[in-house]
């Protein structure tokens, strides 16, 4: 064999060991993008059985929330789960079990349980696990509730001077005049909003449509929400005040002290530095309830007839102060109206409320509010929960020609802390959520 013959097939051997090469790099890296091809179906598999798993554990949480709002009272202790395949019909995709653990009363609440929901979403063998927390929702959570925005079929509208800055429902719609300031949620079953200056607008997406008003929505805007029906009568109020309270028949006056006692006036006789109820329950029965003073403790005044506000009621502590602790809570519950007295406050002088008010027949109002000179600034520090709004002032223009300006400020302890024997709205509202 010759030299270029023996080149010749050097070169040749050369060239297959280089084919050969390559077709192993090939093959290596065809390997390679099938095990990537193989690992990232796998993934997407398994996250879509994730995804699944947790749109399954979102339905349980519904269920929850439905069958909670199904029972004739906040359940209490023991609770047995819920199982159910998904969907109810056809291929079963997957399933969710619901369990339910009862934490109890939230401290110093006569009314509000707190529960925990855990819902488990499977889909196949792969589970996930959602975690919310429920409580009944209670009256005494909102700063603003009212049936209707109108008193004896008269629009009362929010202006400039109104600031709110808790949330608020109404079961008919808004009246806004000007560039009032809501800083929580807003709720309206009715679709529209009614402006001073340009009608309705039914639009969510565009909540003013004149120059002239123009609302600070800080918030969620909801029109066309859920109705919540108004009790007619403080139940619970009434039967806990002749089980550890105190029940007085007639007209009857209250004048709170700083030290933890009132004054009570009924029936002709007046007994000074009592003891509030031992259960925090007051209630007057055939008789309008006349009240003003300072609080220390918690406590639920309520009356068939009338409760007339005829001064300052404030608290001997008070929460909004930084660092203060203070448990002091009053709520006011009138089968009729709550009334604020004329003279509760001198000529053009200023007045505070301290308190979760209810009207639940008629209105919060000021006794003759379209009569006589501008008083100062109303404070209500809590909420306002009425039928039908009542006024506590008029207005020309920008100009307040009778009656208080308003200064309605929320108690955020009212959420989980409402006053004692507050009703509950019958609905559940969630407090946090866990994954």
């Amino acid at each position: 064999m010759n030299s270029f013959t023996k080149l010749k097939m050097n070169k040749k051997g050369a060239a297959l060991i280089t084919v050969y090469m390559i077709v192993a790099v090939l093959m290596a890296f065809g390997g390679y993008v099938i095990d990537v091809s193989n690992s990232q179906n796998s993934a997407a598999i398994t996250f879509k059985k994730q995804a699944l798993a947790v749109s399954i554990a979102e339905a349980g949480l519904d269920r929850a929330l439905v069958w909670l709002r199904l029972q004739p009272s906040p359940p209490i202790g023991a609770i047995a789960s819920i199982t159910q395949n998904l969907p109810l019909t056809g291929p079963v995709l997957g399933s969710y079990t619901v369990v339910f653990t009862d934490l109890g009363p939230v401290a110093g609440s006569t009314v509000v349980r707190r529960y925990r929901v855990r819902s488990t979403g499977t889909v196949g063998n792969t589970t996930q696990t959602l975690s919310v927390y429920f409580q009944p929702d209670n009256y005494a959570r909102y700063i603003w509730f009212t049936d209707s925005e109108s008193y004896n079929g008269t629009n009362v509208w929010f202006w400039d001077q109104d600031h709110l800055n808790g949330p608020t429902h109404t079961n008919g719609h808004f009246n806004i005049k000007g560039n009032p300031v809501f800083e929580g949620e807003v709720r309206s079953v009715e679709e529209i909003i009614r402006y001073y200056n340009n009608g309705n607008n039914i639009s969510s997406s565009n909540l003013s449509n004149s120059p002239h008003d123009i609302p600070d929505f800080q918030d969620t805007v909801s029109l066309g929400a859920d109705p919540i029906k108004m009790p007619t009568q403080a139940l619970g109020l009434r039967t806990a005040s002749t089980n550890g309270g105190n029940r007085y028949n007639g007209d009857t006056t209250i004048r709170l002290n700083s030290n933890g006692t009132m004054n009570v006036t009924t029936g002709g006789h007046t007994y000074n530095n009592q003891a509030l109820p031992g259960n925090g329950a007051l209630f007057v029965n055939n008789g309008t309830l006349k009240i003003s003073g300072t609080l220390q403790g918690r406590l639920t005044v309520g009356a068939s007839s009338d409760i007339i506000v005829t001064g300052n009621i404030l608290y001997a502590n008070d929460p909004r102060i930084a660092g203060s602790t203070s448990t002091d809570t009053l709520g006011m519950i009138s089968e009729r109206n709550v009334q604020i007295d004329d003279n509760a406050s001198p000529s053009g002088g200023n007045l505070e409320i301290d308190a979760s008010i209810m009207a639940l027949s008629t209105s919060f109002y000021l006794e003759n509010w379209d009569e006589g000179a501008a008083k100062g600034t109303l404070t209500v520090f809590g909420g306002i929960i009425q039928k039908n709004r009542g006024p506590v002032g008029t207005f020309n223009g920008t100009t307040k020609v009778s009656g208080y300006s308003k200064n309605y400020r929320y108690d955020t302890r009212l959420l989980n802390n409402p006053p004692p024997f507050v009703p509950t709205t019958g609905d559940y509202i969630p407090i946090s959520w866990e994954n």
